[in-house]
C-alpha cells in the first residue's frame, strides 16, 4: 500500500503561500488540513501576540485525526532565542495529545542532516526580524556569514512578491564561506526557485516552505523521494537515516 498520512498545519491567518507550496510538493496519498494563528504585520508585538491562540487552534486540527502538527510560521518559532521552538511544539502536543514541530526546528535540523554549518541568510523580513532569524541560527550553533532581507513588514505584501524575488536574493546572500543558502519567511514564495539555484551555486538551498514540509513528514515517517524541490526532499531517505 502506498504511504498516507495527514499533516495538521498551524498557519498565520494572512499567510497565502504556504499551503500552496505544501499542496504542490506533498506526495499522494498525505493530505494536508489547516488552522490559523492571527497575524497581518511582521513585527515582533504582532509575532509575539499570534501564538496566544496556538492551543486552541491546535487542538480543533486535532479533531481531525492529524498525525502531526507544524506551526508553519518561522518568525513566531524563532522570536524568543534558542529553544522557543521547542517550547511551541510542547506547548501543542501538551493540548493535543498529538507529536509537534516547528518551522525552525525543521530548519536547524535540515541543515545538521545536510552539514551545514555555514549559512548565508536571505528572508523576507525587516533587519530587526531578520537579525532574530540570524540570532536563532547562530545559538543552534550555525554560524550566519551573510545576510539580507527584503525589508517587508506588512505580510500580504510579502505574499504578493514574485517569486524570482527568492532566487535574486539568495544568489546574492550567497558568499564563498557559505556551504547553504537558507530562504526565510512560509509566506515569501519560493518553492519554485530551490532547485534552479542550487544549479546555480552548487550548494545546497533551504526554504522555510520545503523544511517545514520535510519536517512534516519526517515526523510521520516519510522516507520517499521528492525530486524537484532540492536536495533536501530528493534525497529524504539519505536524509532521514541521517537524523535518526
Amino acid at each position: 500500500m502506498s504511504f498516507t498520512g495527514r499533516i495538521g498545519l498551524l498557519a498565520p491567518s494572512s499567510n497565502t503561500t504556504v499551503e500552496t507550496e505544501f499542496f504542490k510538493v506533498l506526495p499522494a496519498g498525505v493530505t494536508l488540513h489547516t488552522a490559523r494563528l492571527p497575524i497581518t504585520q511582521v513585527n515582533p508585538n504582532e509575532i509575539g501576540s499570534m501564538v496566544s491562540a496556538l492551543e486552541m487552534e491546535a487542538k480543533l486540527l486535532a479533531t481531525a485525526d492529524v498525525d502531526v502538527i507544524i506551526l508553519g510560521a518561522t518568525a513566531p518559532s524563532f522570536l524568543k532565542g534558542l529553544g522557543y521552538d521547542r517550547e511551541m511544539s510542547k506547548r501543542i502536543e501538551d493540548a493535543t495529545g498529538k507529536p509537534a514541530t516547528t518551522t525552525s526546528t525543521a530548519l536547524i535540523e535540515a541543515m545538521s542532516v545536510l552539514g551545514i554549518t555555514r549559512v548565508a541568510l536571505g528572508s523576507a523580513f525587516t533587519p530587526a526580524v531578520n537579525n532574530l532569524c540570524a540570532n536563532f541560527i547562530e545559538a543552534n550553533g550555525i554560524k550566519v556569514v551573510a545576510k539580507d532581507g527584503l525589508n517587508l513588514e506588512d505580510n500580504l505584501q510579502i505574499g504578493r512578491q514574485d517569486v524570482q524575488t527568492a532566487y535574486d536574493l539568495g544568489k546574492k546572500v550567497n558568499c564563498p564561506e557559505a556551504q547553504g543558502v537558507a530562504l526565510a519567511c512560509t509566506n515569501w514564495k519560493s518553492i519554485d526557485i530551490i532547485e534552479r539555484l542550487e544549479r546555480d551555486i552548487g550548494k545546497p538551498v533551504l526554504s522555510t516552505s520545503q523544511v517545514s514540509i520535510w519536517g512534516a513528514l519526517k515526523k510521520i515517517g516519510y522516507t520517499g523521494s521528492i525530486p524537484g524541490y532540492g536536495r533536501l526532499l530528493r534525497t529524504f531517505g539519505v536524509a532521514q537515516e541521517k537524523a535518526a
